[in-house]
């Protein structure tokens, strides 16, 4: 069993940055690919940010890259997202996932994701 534990959610202004951050327990975090997901009110979760358990293959929704970075620290089990210029649109509950299965390659899917934290709220202000 997997635990995962968001953080560093809030308000934020547009163009600030803020960076979120995912505690991993159980399992044995090195080797999954991780994802970042964000769910608005009324809309359906969406695709933010994945990576390989090796940390070498990053993936990003159109909508963030450029904007968005994904990291991982597999000494200390601690999945990041870094926002930088976050907009109003990125305001969203965010969560983050684990994908136990070892594939190489992260997944955008989250119907191939197997664990999930709790989300942690994000609120951008024009």
């Amino acid at each position: 069993q997997v635990h995962l534990v968001e953080s560093g959610g809030g308000l934020v202004q547009a163009g600030g940055s803020l960076r979120l951050s995912c505690a991993a327990s159980g399992g044995t975090f090195r080797m999954y690919s991780m994802g970042w997901f964000r769910q608005a009110p009324g809309k359906e979760r969406d695709f933010v940010a994945a990576i390989s358990w090796s940390g070498e293959i990053m993936y990003y929704a159109d909508s963030v890259k450029g904007r968005f970075t994904i990291s991982r620290d597999k000494a200390n089990n601690v999945l990041w997202l870094q926002m930088n210029g976050p907009e109003t649109g990125d305001t969203a509950v965010y969560y983050c996932a684990a994908d136990v299965h070892l594939a190489g390659i992260p997944s955008k899917v989250d119907m191939e994701y197997d664990f999930w934290g709790q989300g942690t709220q994000v609120t951008v202000s024009s």
